[in-house]
């Protein structure tokens, strides 16, 4: 079977390290690049096996994963984030796949379906799913882009394959309201930077149609509205986040 590296970046992710790395400890090399945690992380991580280094010069996700992806040494590398498990069924999956290619083959990559939960709650509608994140490929390539937020993962060979995979990813990203709160202000914030910097502006008007448009899409034509009130909580946050990210560009146009 082909080795495989995963790789982890991670801040003040204590609460989550342990079971993350747990669920992934059938691989070859565990990578995790921290960017100054003040909590218990990286002890955690070294407990559990993990190679563990420190990164404080942070200039934005896409950066951060390729320092993350270029301390990888394995055949095969699957980026993973802290507050995500691999099941044992994903695992058995990726490993089934890995035991074909061999170390050697055409270029291929893997996709694999996420599921979110909020709150406690699975979502299975209001566009979080099917969600495919592509992360599991060989190493040398597929790069990060360097965005500063929303990073992509680059297939750097146009003939690459991308197979979609059946098990779902576990994402627990938002255990509490709070959870979305902080994330969403340093996802808007850090958006609206980088357009603002790229030169562009925009309007309050754009900001609530932005805001109506997404709620919209979410809870009636991605179907929200199956997944009660949780649904209608995801679709209304995902509405405020569409404001709030439009809104910091507005007023960093103002301030200009």
């Amino acid at each position: 079977m082909a080795s495989l590296s995963i790789i982890i970046i991670t801040h003040n992710e204590a609460h989550n390290i342990q079971d993350c790395l747990r669920s992934v400890a059938f691989a070859d090399e565990i990578v995790v690049l921290d960017s100054g945690s003040t909590d218990d992380t990286v002890q955690l991580a070294r407990l559990m096996g993990a190679s563990v280094s420190t990164s404080l010069d942070w200039q934005g996700f896409g950066i951060q994963k390729n320092r993350a992806l270029d301390a990888a040494s394995r055949d095969w590398v699957f980026s993973l984030d802290a507050d995500e498990r691999v099941t044992p069924e994903l695992t058995q999956e990726i490993q089934s796949h890995l035991s074909r290619v061999g170390a050697d083959g055409r270029p291929l990559a893997f996709e694999i379906p996420r599921l979110t939960q909020f709150c406690g709650v699975w979502i299975r509608h209001c566009g979080w799913t099917p969600d495919y994140v592509l992360r599991v490929f060989r190493r040398g390539e597929a790069r990060f882009s360097d965005d500063l937020v929303h990073e992509k993962l680059q297939l750097l060979s146009p003939e690459t394959r991308v197979v979609r995979l059946k098990n779902p990813l576990l994402h627990y990203s938002y255990p509490t309201p709070e959870h979305y709160w902080r994330k969403l202000q340093r996802y808007s914030q850090d958006w609206a930077r980088q357009r603002h910097a790229c030169g562009q502006r925009t309007t309050i008007t754009r900001a609530a149609l932005s805001a109506m448009t997404a709620f919209v899409r979410s809870y009636v034509f991605q179907l929200g509205f199956l997944d009660g009130a949780m649904g209608f909580a995801v679709c209304t946050m995902q509405a405020q986040a569409a404001f709030g990210k439009y809104f910091e560009l507005y007023c960093l146009g103002r301030q200009k």
